[in-house]
């Protein structure tokens, strides 16, 4: 009755007041008598919308938009391609900037390429860079863990340093034969020196954090010491480039005296007034409800005032930035939230127009002589050279092993995006040629791209493998079960599922909890607490179910791939996931995003040329689940939950004859639980019962807790008696296609994949 007398409300009032003014209109049309009011042809209308259209297409806002969205895809397609060749998202990034520049696009499309980046649409292009970058050096400076650096300072200062100075004088040393030549007309010896120096001396912290991390060595000494290697490197390297920029704004050493003597004063009022007025603040604010908006306003003036001043005095905002973050609180709870709410803007959709920038003024096409190509093969042999064997021969004088000297210098060799950042801001203060601009930008992705590699060299000669999955499950012959989890509350539910497969056999079965994130939602201060809080809910869950299990981390920046590859390495028996229910299951909403999924999804268009898609048409589970499940070579048990509590009684419905293997799993249930099986039957076209061998041995082996059902109906109170129903892959694809009406009606569900 409600929705009636509101219907009736809605339609009398838009139609009355529509009315009403569609009068008004028609009256006000004689108010034009006398005033020559001249109305357009139909001809003359549609020319008009057209130049209107035009117009609206050219106008800034409507260009930089179109910018952002053209950049921000392309910048995806690239960036998952490099993950999936094993190498790190700022790689494609990087690449993606450089394809839709002169080098790329604007070679071979020159038309779409000046009507996309115009030269007088780079200015906005270049702000709303920088601002990214702000926002960037603000999470760089966060994830710091500064008290880290102070408790294992004394090796890694020495090698941090070491891998500093080796390439910032070969780099000055190179710059002394090529300075004549290739740097620009009025910029003195001193300036250009210098930045080169610095440019060769850049690690890349983020990118060596991720790697550091997905290669699983972040709990060792190795990855200690390397992490705050590169912590200890960045806050140098930044230090000595604000020095380098104050040289070469002030003109003169002299003159730049001042300008440092400011940025100390800088530096000690940010570290003893506003340093502890923010740890106060947090003190009292370190919680989600707690932030509020005019507690996060004042962190966030702090790091624009801080910005700021930084580029007042003559250092640059993106060190006012980074110092800003530094400074932050120690509290890990509150820089993660901090970080939340600021990194996905900046990194999704701000950093790719730098990238993109930095791409339209890398000109390839420029290095066309035989003696550029000389000084580039020079600048990435000097910029390895230095940073690699200068930070490896220092890690060994420091007492470490070849292997971990080697692999250390091969991730202070990481340059990434610092080093496009440094490189920028030599070619806007006119240190750097177009030229040189580009070689060394070549050179950042060289030296980036090449990690990856050098380290499975290294662990190839020096026979070390470093997967996470221990000796001890690869050689353990007994019933393996592997659980892998994305949050601590299906984790627990799937524990429990685990343990009810074996928690009577004679000989306890392995269990091991897999839990993965992906790197770059991670930071090196929170790695620790995150794996902490992720798995404390599962172990006391194995512990109250006196189940012993083995818990393994990793942080990812592919977790399908990763997943699919312990679990087969480590030659798991079964593997169970969680399967969460999407708030657009059913609708047309749901419907609509699976089908762009399935367009523009690059795996899926893989599968398609493979022969795979075929398998998974119409699936009814996530990418995820499907990279799983057609990949692993054990079976998988996907669990949808359903406040999973006991497995007292089960229902099973056969659909076809394949689906006899659920017997198996169904008798260890069974032997496990004391439970009780209620098997619907598949039956033949006239209706009668098709006869099944692995059903007949499981009747027998447990006589009195096997029954069928004869009432195909499958009605909501039949349902309600089961905790779970167990059904096949191919069996759930079917009621879900079929949209069968007691789909809804069903308790927790485990669908094997045999």
């Amino acid at each position: 009755m409600k929705n009636f007398k509101n219907s009736i409300f809605y339609i009398v009032t838009i139609g009355g007041l529509g009315a009403l003014m569609y009068w008004i209109i028609a009256q006000g049309k004689h108010l034009e008598n006398g005033r020559n009011v001249v109305l357009p042809s139909v001809k003359d209308q549609w020319s008009q919308f057209l130049d209107s259209m035009v117009h609206n297409l050219s106008h800034p806002l409507a260009l930089l938009l179109c910018q952002v969205i053209t950049i921000i895809l392309v910048a995806r397609v690239f960036g998952w391609f490099f993950r999936k060749i094993g190498q790190p998202t700022v790689i494609g990034e990087m690449i993606a900037g450089i394809v839709l520049g002169p080098s790329l696009v604007g070679l071979y499309f020159p038309e779409y390429s000046g009507m996309l980046f115009p030269k007088e649409s780079l200015g906005n292009l270049q702000f709303l860079s920088q601002i990214g970058l702000i926002f960037f050096m603000f999470v760089v400076g966060m994830e710091l863990d500064l008290k880290a650096l102070r408790n294992k300072a004394n090796d890694a200062v020495v090698i941090s340093h070491a891998s500093i100075i080796f390439p910032f004088t070969l780099g000055v040393g190179l710059s002394y034969f090529i300075y004549e030549a290739y740097a620009p007309e009025s910029v003195e010896f001193l300036s250009f020196s210098l930045f080169l120096g610095i440019a060769m001396s850049i690690t890349a912290f983020p990118v060596l954090a991720r790697i550091v991390q997905e290669r699983n060595i972040h709990k060792t000494k190795l990855g200690a010491i390397v992490i705050t290697c590169a912590a200890a490197d960045d806050i140098t390297a930044w230090c000595i480039l604000a020095t380098v920029i104050a040289i070469v704004k002030a003109g003169s050493f002299v003159s730049s005296l001042y300008v440092i003597g400011m940025a100390i004063v800088y530096v000690i009022l940010m570290l003893n007034v506003v340093r502890p007025f923010l740890k106060r603040v947090a003190e009292l604010k370190n919680s989600r409800s707690s932030l509020s908006k005019p507690v996060v306003a004042i962190f966030l003036l702090t790091l624009i005032i801080s910005s700021y001043v930084s580029e007042i005095i003559g250092i640059h905002a993106l060190f006012g930035a980074f110092m800003a973050g530094a400074i932050m609180p120690d509290n890990t709870r509150f820089r993660s939230i901090l970080i939340e709410k600021v990194e996905d803007v900046s990194v999704i959709l701000l950093l790719p127009l730098f990238f993109v920038f930095t791409g339209l003024r890398t000109q390839i096409g420029l290095i066309d002589r035989p003696e550029l190509f000389q000084v580039m093969a020079w600048v990435i042999v000097v910029a390895v050279t230095g940073k690699f064997i200068g930070s490896a021969l220092a890690a060994k004088f420091v007492g470490q092993s070849w292997r971990d000297s080697l692999t250390i210098g091969a991730l202070m060799n990481t340059r990434g995006l610092m080093e496009l950042v440094v490189l920028n801001i030599g070619y806007d203060l006119g240190v750097l040629s177009t030229e040189i601009f580009t070689i060394m930008v070549i050179m950042a992705i060289v030296t980036t791209f090449m990690t990856g590699p050098a380290l499975d060299l290294i662990n190839w000669i020096f026979k070390s493998n470093t997967t996470i999955i221990p000796e001890q499950i690869k050689l353990d012959d007994r019933y393996k079960i592997l659980v892998s989890f994305g949050n601590p509350r299906r984790g627990k539910s799937l524990m429990r599922l685990a343990n009810s497969f074996l928690r009577k056999e004679a000989d306890p079965c392995a269990v091991t909890a897999l839990h993965m994130t992906l790197s770059n939602e991670l930071h090196t201060f929170d790695l620790e607490e995150h794996e902490r809080r992720m798995f404390a809910p599962v172990v006391a869950e194995a512990e109250q179910l006196d189940q012993q299990v083995l818990t393994l981390f990793k942080a990812s920046n592919d977790i399908d791939s990763d997943i699919v590859e312990i679990a087969n390495k480590g030659e798991y028996d079964l593997l169970l996931v969680g399967l969460g229910r999407s708030i657009f299951e059913g609708s047309l909403l749901g419907k609509l995003l699976g089908f762009t999924t399935r367009i523009v999804n690059p795996d899926r268009l893989i599968d398609k040329f493979i022969g795979k898609e075929g398998l998974f048409e119409n699936s009814p589970f996530g990418e995820r689940m499907r990279q799983i499940t057609t990949r692993t070579k054990m079976p998988v048990g996907i669990l949808v939950d359903k406040n999973l509590v006991g497995l007292n009684k089960i229902f099973m419905p056969l659909f076809s004859a394949e689906d006899g293997f659920l017997s198996e799993f169904a008798q260890k249930l069974i032997y496990n639980n004391d439970a009780s099986v209620s098997i619907m039957e598949n039956v033949d076209e006239a209706g009668a019962t098709i006869p099944n061998d692995e059903l007949s041995v499981l009747r027998k082996k447990f006589p009195g807790q096997v029954e069928t059902v004869l009432d195909r109906t499958m009605k909501k109170e039949f349902l309600d008696d089961f905790d779970i129903m167990l059904v096949s892959l191919d069996s759930w694809k079917r009621l879900v296609d079929s949209q069968s009406v007691w789909l809804s009606n069903v308790p927790s569900v485990l669908i094997i994949k045999p």
